[in-house]
């Protein structure tokens, strides 16, 4: 099986794996204050720190999460309450669900922060609307604004966003899930109050998340109990989770420039893909992932192809793979004026820290046969 959704999940590393082993041996609670509780404590704040180090960060302002979901879902409701109430929250209409969810749950207005047809966010549709934002009535602009999206792969203008909202006395929160390990993520340079992180995406094990905090910036907790990550998450650390976490940040650091390099392998698959079906390549004229495409062409719905690839030995998806397993039409895409047929049609492949060049060329000949045989068109 050659595995391309990577956008999904990474295979779990080898220094995740040793780490995680590690830390189960250890099986003590870091709150304890006995021997085995502060070999425990270490782990947990070594993994801290690693995880700190990738995004230019101290380790105090990390709290560790279940996922990405979680984090994004305490910066968002956190924020929500601690300002309560007096704020409205400004979301990208690229953003994961996890973050539309969470906007919309969390008891205040929501406005829609509109892309352009590449899918990047529309820095003149958002100064223009701080320039008329009304404190009284509008509160604090919190804007939600995601670093690279996980269909496209396309990036968003985080740090020119963050300064715009930061001006109008705003705060800024950033899903940077999919560009940890990918991208460089600094939140000094990118200028944000919250930043949101998830394991399963560099090479680590699933269930394990962060989110970053600014010193200073309005955080109230959601989940209450014995005042873990600073009275912030409270509940026992997944310490084995964390430890590969940590683990899997590292080496992911390390390997940034090999990752980067797979963006040359990435465009020669979509120029055969392009030059022999014709298909189309979303996002294809702005700065991506280095590893991820997102393609269609339409009349191929995407269900049949990834059924189809499956079939042919290759793992892709069609759209967000942490929607239960549903196929369903891409928001994101809409959101872009992407048509109805081609939206249908539309399938995403992501490479990673394990992916070797002739993947690629794989995964271009096993679409090309499927859709030969199910349209009849391609070479």
């Amino acid at each position: 099986m050659i595995y391309a959704d990577y956008n999904a999940t990474a295979p779990v590393r080898p220094e995740a794996k040793a780490a995680m082993l590690a830390a189960l041996e250890v099986g003590a609670n870091p709150s304890s204050v006995h021997g085995p509780g502060r070999a425990a404590r270490k782990l947990l704040e070594t993994a801290r720190a690693q995880v700190a180090l990738a995004i230019g960060a101290r380790a105090q302002d990390v709290i560790f999460t279940s996922g990405g979901t979680e984090a994004s879902a305490l910066a968002l409701n956190g924020v929500v309450a601690q300002l309560e109430g007096k704020c409205t929250l400004l979301v990208s209409a690229i953003e994961h669900e996890a973050v539309i969810k969470n906007a919309g749950y969390a008891g205040v207005p929501v406005e829609t922060a509109y892309v352009t047809a590449d899918g990047v966010l529309d820095l003149d549709w958002l100064r223009e609307r701080l320039a008329r934002w009304d404190h009284d009535q509008d509160g604090t602009p919190l804007l939600a604004l995601m670093m690279a999206n996980n269909e496209t792969g396309v990036l968003q203008p985080v740090a020119d966003a963050a300064t715009l909202v930061r001006e109008a006395g705003g705060l800024t929160h950033c899903d940077a899930v999919q560009g940890l390990g990918k991208v460089m993520v600094n939140v000094n340079l990118l200028g944000v109050d919250y930043l949101a992180l998830s394991a399963h995406k560099v090479g680590g094990p699933q269930g394990v998340g962060a989110l970053w905090v600014r010193s200073g910036a309005p955080l109230k907790p959601v989940l209450f109990g014995g005042g873990q990550e600073r009275s912030l998450r409270s509940g026992t650390e997944n310490l084995s989770g964390i430890a590969g976490f940590g683990a899997a940040t590292e080496a992911a650091i390390r390997d940034m420039s090999k990752l980067q390099a797979l963006s040359s392998l990435r465009d020669a698959m979509e120029a055969k893909l392009v030059q022999e079906a014709g298909v189309t390549v979303f996002g294809k004229g702005v700065d991506r992932l280095p590893q991820t495409s997102n393609f269609a062409i339409a009349g191929f719905r995407a269900e049949t192809q990834v059924m189809a690839m499956d079939l042919a030995g290759v793992a892709v998806s069609s759209g967000s793979a942490c929607s239960s397993g549903k196929v369903k039409r891409s928001l994101v895409l809409s959101a872009m004026g992407v048509s109805d047929d081609l939206s249908e049609s539309a399938i995403r492949v992501s490479f990673g820290w394990d992916s070797k060049a002739e993947d690629f060329h794989a995964v271009a000949e096993a679409w090309l046969a499927a859709a030969k045989r199910a349209l009849g068109t391609a070479a």
